[in-house]
């Protein structure tokens, strides 16, 4: 994404790209940077917006799943 485009909507699932390509949550802006979140869970991080992009449909349905499977793991489903 572009530093110039507006930030997703908080809960779209992107790519952070200067993390190996980690997909996370878009939670929020956090000064200059976008806060994610991993998607089953745990601690948010700060990613450079520019270092961000959309996950593609394969990416989100990974995400999903993987959200998925850590919630039935800890009895929430």
């Amino acid at each position: 994404m572009c530093e110039t485009d507006p930030p997703p909507v908080p809960g779209t699932l992107v790519v952070d790209t200067g993390r190996n390509d980690q997909v996370g949550e878009f939670r929020g802006l956090a000064g200059p940077y976008w806060a994610l979140r991993p998607v089953r869970g745990g601690p948010e991080w700060e990613a450079e917006p520019r270092d961000v992009r959309p996950a593609d449909p394969m990416e989100r349905l990974r995400a999903e799943i993987a959200r998925r499977n850590a919630r039935s793991a800890e009895g929430l489903l």
